[in-house]
């Protein structure tokens, strides 16, 4: 069952994103317009069973990157040290952008002066974060980093000469940087990213890149003191000549973790989604998701049993929703659900999933005049178990 619940962001909001405090609150993020400051990152925060807040303002700024896939994210600590990112730009290039990154130590009154986590000082193109505690005391960040295309004739993305990088590095709450990792040198250009503690490692996903421009889902673990080199999870095969902008989605309890993607290798499209029981070291085999016109823009949750559920968008008969399905890792599937009408436009973004205490929260823009960020709880009855 879907419960509609009405999200506290104003209208022409958008680039949605949830996280779950360690208290179990969730936090909703997103962009909306601020006049002359141009726009304002702002959250609100969600108990169990209640209602959204009050929202509050993280940063506001008039040159910043405002992107429909490339969009904000907030993660916390567990003693509730809040973290945020978002984008600015670094000079007149199309895509010539920075990260930023704050914190608040007192549960977002105050935040620090923003730190910007890659160190190269080129004008290109920095984003596709995403975050994951790296220890008490540290938030662990991902991105994908363009310093090697700095000088390349391109204004777009893609072209032999504008390899972009997968980065590591960490951000503790008094705004103090830990060294860069290059974990991967040479990835797809502009695919989300997206990481998970699970167990006693740190696992990344990400859309890779081969000389011969097969861009699959791969993973790159930190387990044992050290990052491993990256692996293909699933070998779909999945040639194509510039950026599908299609990232995978990666969700851990414990060692338990899934990870779904979508390909379109052979010109099939596909929604797919592959369980570990050891902390990503290996995967089983990929089970189908969708419905058989899948768009992507995917997310993943762990269910308390430990099925996943998997959202994704799907061309449907009247237009494209917005479904979820339950998946086990043996392989069953239950019915999907419909949370909503969406739209397969950019301006339609990427919906967001997130579990705590039971419940399923669901972010995602809803393009109809004016566009704003929508929210809805799922409550997944038996029968849709």
């Amino acid at each position: 069952m879907v419960g509609q619940m009405e999200a506290p962001a104003a209208p022409g909001s958008g680039e949605p994103n949830l996280a779950v405090a360690p208290d179990g609150r969730v936090l909703l993020s997103w962009i909306e317009p601020a006049g002359e400051d141009g726009h304002a990152l702002r959250y609100a925060e969600r108990p169990k069973g209640g209602a959204w807040s009050q929202p509050r303002t993280i940063a506001k700024g008039a040159h910043w990157f405002v992107n429909w896939a490339d969009f904000p994210a907030m993660a916390a600590l567990p003693d509730g040290t809040l973290f945020a990112h978002w984008l600015a730009k670094s000079g007149p290039g199309t895509y010539a952008y920075d990260v930023r990154v704050t914190a608040s130590r007192d549960g977002g009154k105050t935040w620090i002066t923003p730190v910007v986590p890659h160190r190269d000082g080129t004008q290109t193109e920095h984003g596709f974060v995403s975050m994951t505690p790296w220890s008490a005391q540290a938030m662990g960040l991902v991105w994908l980093d363009g310093r090697k295309t700095a000088g390349a004739a391109h204004e777009g993305h893609g072209g032999a000469q504008a390899e972009m990088s997968l980065l590591h590095s960490t951000l503790d709450s008094q705004g103090r940087l830990g060294p860069e990792t290059v974990l991967d040198g040479r990835v797809c250009d502009c695919c989300q990213t997206d990481t998970a503690r699970a167990g006693g490692a740190t696992v990344v996903v990400y859309r890779d890149r081969s000389e011969k421009e097969v861009r699959d889902t791969s993973v790159v673990r930190f387990a044992d003191g050290r990052w491993t080199e990256p692996r293909v999870l699933a070998r779909d095969g999945w040639e194509i000549n510039g950026c599908p902008v299609n990232g995978p989605a990666i969700a851990a309890a414990g060692p338990r973790v899934a990870v779904a993607w979508f390909t379109a290798a052979n010109e099939k499209s596909r929604v797919n989604v592959a369980f570990s029981s050891d902390s990503a070291a290996t995967f089983g085999a990929p089970i189908v998701v969708d419905d058989g016109r899948p768009l992507g823009r995917v997310d993943v949750v762990f269910l308390a049993e430990g099925v996943g559920l998997v959202s994704w968008l799907e061309q449907a008969p009247k237009g494209t929703e917005l479904r979820v399905r339950r998946v086990s890792p043996d392989g069953k599937r239950a019915e999907a659900l419909a949370v909503a009408d969406a739209s397969a436009a950019r301006s339609s973004g990427f919906p967001r999933m997130v579990e705590s205490g039971g419940e399923v929260v669901v972010a995602w823009r809803d393009t109809a005049e004016p566009p704003r960020v929508r929210t809805a709880i799922l409550t997944l009855t038996r029968r849709e178990n």
